[in-house]
């Protein structure tokens, strides 16, 4: 889990430092910064992957190695804060704990070149110093490679150590190649697995009403791309029916039997509820049933994430079931597995929240002369605490007090 992150000079983030939870929840106006600090986790998941800068940003067609990556939005041109204006690199440090080894800390630190498509700096820390590149002073933008101190060799002074400059240190050191030792790379490969590991879950209606390709998935596209595929897994392990029911049960006003999946020609599946007896498939279901449904199978998946994000996750939810999504996120969070990232417009959302989920969740605001954005969490805002007190959280948000107290 990614317990502090710290963004500098990324689109309009120009210095962001927070402290992160299993259950964290981004709230703001539009444009206020939520979708970049997004697009920084993605930045994060490239890196987990071992794409180059250029291909980070810009994106990467398929290949026999890997699958089509988007990219950024906006790409290199707006990758830097102000469009560029400032100057100067990108940098993104992340840190936590290993989860096998809660006494072990790691730190990840990575600075790069947006339009030169290059690394300038970058960190591991495991336990122990691992490599970095502030030590070594003959890093120039014309150089062919890039050298990182490696920490792990012989007593005396440790080794430079030589990388391709376009891409970073992280997945090339995962990789070993005898020059450093085996359990080193391993602990890189543990650290680059982490930020790879990222789903973004944004299910479109129009894609979980399809018959789904697969037949059996361990982990549904972010679109919703096999969601009958992954309910039809779910549904051979009982256990993992049972607890993906309840919540299906808890949703739909009239009492819903059972969830599977039909059969189209060739046996590709369809999702379907069982209501009174008859079955219910994905095409005749509400947007806001189907949406619910594909959230809450995503947090069953075998293959389950380490970080999931979720933009606007009220969006097609009734307002009485609000409650029931918090409950949702709050109940899968607890099991530390995948660590939740989401965002919000819904007053109703933070009506909800309970007092420690304070320090998790974010305000984020812009500033219109500059266009930089702050993100404070709740907790930190001035007079919060008690202002709070006095009138319910949804009423000061939907009011602009919070907007006004930043």
């Amino acid at each position: 889990m990614i317990e502090r992150i710290t963004i500098e000079n990324f689109k309009s983030l120009k210095k962001v430092d927070i402290c992160l939870g299993a259950l964290n929840l981004f709230i703001g106006t539009n444009a206020s910064g939520k979708s970049n600090f997004f697009d920084a986790l993605r930045l994060l998941q490239g890196i987990g992957n071992g794409f180059t800068v250029s291909e980070i940003l810009d994106g990467k067609p398929k290949s026999a190695t890997s699958e089509v990556w988007d990219g950024i939005r906006g790409g290199t041109a707006k990758a830097c804060f102000a469009n560029g204006a400032s100057g100067g690199d990108i940098t993104i440090s992340v840190s936590g704990k290993r989860a096998d080894r809660s006494w072990q800390s790691w730190e990840y630190v990575i600075s790069f070149s947006a339009a030169e498509g290059r690394v300038t700096g970058e960190k591991l820390k495991v336990g122990h110093n691992i490599f970095d590149s502030a030590p070594v002073t003959k890093n120039l933008p014309a150089d062919p490679v890039f050298e990182v101190r490696y920490f792990g060799g012989a007593q005396g002074k440790p080794p430079h150590l030589k990388f391709e400059r376009s891409r970073p240190v992280l997945g090339q050191f995962a990789k070993g190649n005898g020059k450093w030792k085996k359990g080193d790379a391993e602990l890189a490969q543990e650290v680059a697995t982490l930020l790879a590991n990222t789903q973004r879950v944004d299910p479109h209606p129009s894609e979980l009403r399809n018959y789904s390709q697969a037949h059996q998935i361990q982990r549904m596209g972010e679109h919703g791309e096999n969601f009958a595929a992954l309910v039809k897994t779910l549904c051979q392990d009982a256990k993992a029916k049972d607890a993906y029911l309840t919540w299906l049960r808890q949703l739909r006003p009239a009492e819903v039997e059972d969830v599977g999946t039909l059969s189209g020609a060739v046996g590709e599946p369809l999702f379907m509820l069982k209501e009174g007896g008859k079955e219910f498939p994905a095409p005749v279901l509400s947007d806001g049933t189907l949406r619910f449904a594909a959230i809450a199978a995503a947090f069953f998946q075998p293959d389950m994430p380490g970080i999931m994000t979720i933009e606007e996750i009220e969006n097609g939810i009734h307002a009485s079931r609000v409650r029931l999504l918090m409950e949702l996120l709050r109940s899968r969070a607890k099991t530390g597995k995948p660590q939740i990232m989401a965002t919000t417009h819904s007053p109703i959302v933070l009506a909800w929240l309970k007092e420690p989920e304070y320090r998790t969740t974010f305000f984020c605001k812009r500033d219109e002369s500059t266009g930089e954005s702050k993100i404070c969490p709740l907790h930190e805002i001035p007079h919060f605490a008690e202002v709070v007190k006095k009138q319910p959280i949804s009423d000061l948000f939907a009011e602009g007090w919070l907007e006004a107290a930043i």
